[in-house]
């Protein structure tokens, strides 16, 4: 897999995941506008790539993301002044779009969480499929101390944990430590240290190599329902699509069950390694 040189973002691709590490450690990685504008075309590229199976993020040093830049936030400020009237709405409406972009990526997204993560960097959490944060991670939404909403970020936020656990930690700049976290669903496994948040990591991508790609993002979209189907025409895209994966030109379904009949593994998970117990 090509994709463009970043200045905000280390990337690297091997057998089927994409590994993205958020590369602005002497800030604690708060996203700036060209972070932002760099993970969307990252993620445009990574969406259409059939080699990619799943997109994993981390922070660089000791933590996640400390969630948008004042210093960018600053610059923004300053083309306001100039009379560029967009510029707040410019920065706060991209962020935005990287959500919707990562909630609806056709990939599996997996979140690797140490330290901060505040703001928008709670943000991208929330849009993620599986997260894996260490007993250090703290969770925040601290906007309205600084006199702004959590704009984009509140609709996911909600999604994710419910109107009433939102409720709390936006209205009143709330916090989560790791084990409450885990607690109420926005952490999916909390482990020890960031090692052994690798050693689940490398436990949960085994885990999905067992999985057809195609099936995958199916199963993901029905979930997600992003055009807001109702329950009947929900149920009848299902049933066509399927009806599609032993149709399809790579006929997913054929190939799994063959595959089980013949006790081997279907073509997608021939070099996937065997799932051990998870190590947590």
């Amino acid at each position: 897999m090509k994709l463009p040189s970043f200045n905000h973002l280390a990337c690297r691709f091997a057998s089927g995941v994409l590994s993205v590490t958020l590369l602005r450690p002497e800030v604690n990685n708060a996203m700036n506008l060209a972070m932002v504008e760099e993970l969307i075309q990252m993620l445009t590229v990574a969406n259409d790539a059939q080699e990619v199976r799943a997109i994993v993020f981390s922070g660089a040093g000791n933590n996640f993301c400390a969630g948008g830049d004042i210093k960018d936030m600053a610059q923004a400020q300053k083309h306001y002044q100039a009379g560029q009237q967009d510029a707040y709405y410019h920065f706060n409406r991209l962020f935005g779009q990287l959500l919707t972009l990562t909630e609806q990526s056709p990939k599996v997204i997996i979140a690797l969480v140490d330290g901060y993560a505040l703001g928008g960097g709670f943000g991208l959490v929330c849009v993620c499929d599986y997260v894996i944060a260490t007993q250090k991670a703290h969770f925040a939404l601290p906007e309205t101390t600084l006199g702004l909403p959590p704009a984009q970020i509140a609709p996911f936020v909600v999604k994710r944990l419910g109107l009433t656990a939102t409720r709390e930690l936006a209205l009143f700049a709330g916090t989560l430590e790791g084990e409450n976290a885990h607690a109420i669903g926005l952490v999916n496994t909390l482990v020890d240290d960031a090692d052994q948040g690798k050693q689940v990591l490398e436990y949960k991508l085994k885990q999905l190599m067992r999985c057809a790609p195609e099936a995958t993002a199916i199963t993901k979209a029905l979930l997600l329902n992003k055009e807001g189907l109702p329950q009947e025409a929900l149920l009848d895209l299902a049933a066509t699509q399927f009806s599609g994966q032993f149709t399809a030109a790579r006929a997913e379904a054929l190939e799994g069950t063959q595959a089980f009949m013949e006790k081997r593994p279907p073509r997608w998970a021939q070099s996937a390694q065997e799932v051990e117990q998870e190590p947590v």
